[in-house]
């Protein structure tokens, strides 16, 4: 009895050994479970501009980098033509992290902001030159910042450019050539105190239904940057533009603050880098299409018109009671401070 007691013992013994063998054997499948590459995170960016304009290719260029330098991590996914909302619901979207970023003209977020709408003031800019110098140094810097403790966090400023007009009208050479036009603008109060100021009827409404309201000649003209213009095909719509350069305002690439502040250092730095390379593409596709299209215009069939100096003088003059209306309103010490540093950029 007790030889066959130990068989039976030294048998069970080594079936249980078999068993925790075979147990153990489970722990390199689990460990190459683990050892998978982990998902992408998807990076959804919403621009309400079509794939054919500055700001696109700009996210293209964005998305480039990142897949380059950081291989596998990130799912870069641009979307245009407003297909997740406008400028102020994708603002909105990302900053309820709903929607990781979003390419909006600074405009419709003043009243999130005030201090953008600095950027909205009428001719607060000679030219781009000096526009790019403020937006890329300390007082850009300065206005950047006040998006963070509204959950945004901003890469860049990039390219929208200058504002011009174009009605269906009659051809804008003075002020008084404005007055009735009923003319589409932002959301935004001081864009509707420039036309009112200029004796149009401004006329809100979503970039996305322009062309529409154009064609329909439910209003008379718009105003926006030449390549906006072209790429839309506004010219399809409208006979006339005039060159008045009224207002210079950027697109600001926003991304959401927790989003943000939750990736590695590595990785922030990369997304820097990637929105700067894409303000550069932006910006350089904005002028090449400044320089050419004005003449694609022309050849479109619409009078394009460029203002005299004198005339050009007569707008500026017709709009100076909205430095006294809005000053106070968006900070006069932050309008004293652009105004100062434009005035000095331009004497260099």
């Amino acid at each position: 009895m007790p030889k066959k007691f130990l068989s039976l013992s030294l048998t069970l013994a080594f079936a249980l050994a078999l068993l925790v063998a075979g147990c153990g054997g489970s722990k390199p499948a689990e460990q190459a479970k683990s050892a998978a590459p982990a998902a992408k995170k998807v990076i959804k960016i919403s621009i309400g501009l079509n794939e054919q304009t500055p700001e696109y290719k700009g996210l293209l260029k964005f998305k480039e980098v990142i897949d380059a330098k950081l291989p596998g991590k990130y799912d870069i996914q641009p979307y245009a033509n407003a297909q997740l909302g406008d400028d102020v619901k994708a603002t909105e979207a990302v900053r309820n992290g709903t929607l990781e970023m979003t390419g909006p003209s600074t405009s419709p977020l003043t009243g999130l902001a005030p201090e953008l709408a600095v950027f909205d003031l009428p001719f607060l800019f000679p030219n781009t030159d000096i526009a790019y110098k403020v937006l890329d140094g300390p007082v850009g810097e300065k206005i950047a910042k006040t998006l963070e403790s509204k959950g945004l966090k901003c890469l860049a400023y990039w390219e929208n450019g200058f504002r011009q007009l174009t009605n269906s009208v009659r051809e804008v050479k003075t002020p008084d050539d404005v007055k009735g036009l009923k003319i589409r603008v932002m959301q935004n109060p001081i864009h509707i105190a420039i036309w009112k100021a200029l004796g149009a009827n401004p006329t809100p409404m979503p970039y996305s239904e322009v062309f529409t309201a154009m064609q329909q000649k439910t209003i008379d003209g718009q105003e926006n940057p030449i390549p906006t213009i072209y790429q839309s095909k506004f010219y399809e719509v409208q006979k006339y533009c005039t060159l008045t350069g009224h207002v210079y305002t950027p697109f600001v690439l926003l991304i959401n603050k927790k989003l943000f502040d939750s990736m590695p250092p590595e990785d922030q730095k990369v997304f820097l880098e990637a929105a700067k390379a894409g303000e550069a593409e932006v910006r350089k596709l904005s002028k090449e299409m400044n320089d050419s299209q004005v003449g694609k215009l022309k050849e479109a069939g619409m009078v394009v018109t460029t203002l005299t100096p004198e005339q050009h003088k007569a707008f500026e003059d017709a709009v100076k009671p909205v430095y006294d209306e809005f000053s106070n309103k968006i900070g006069k010490q932050l309008v004293d401070e652009v105004r100062a540093e434009v005035a000095r950029l331009s004497k260099q």
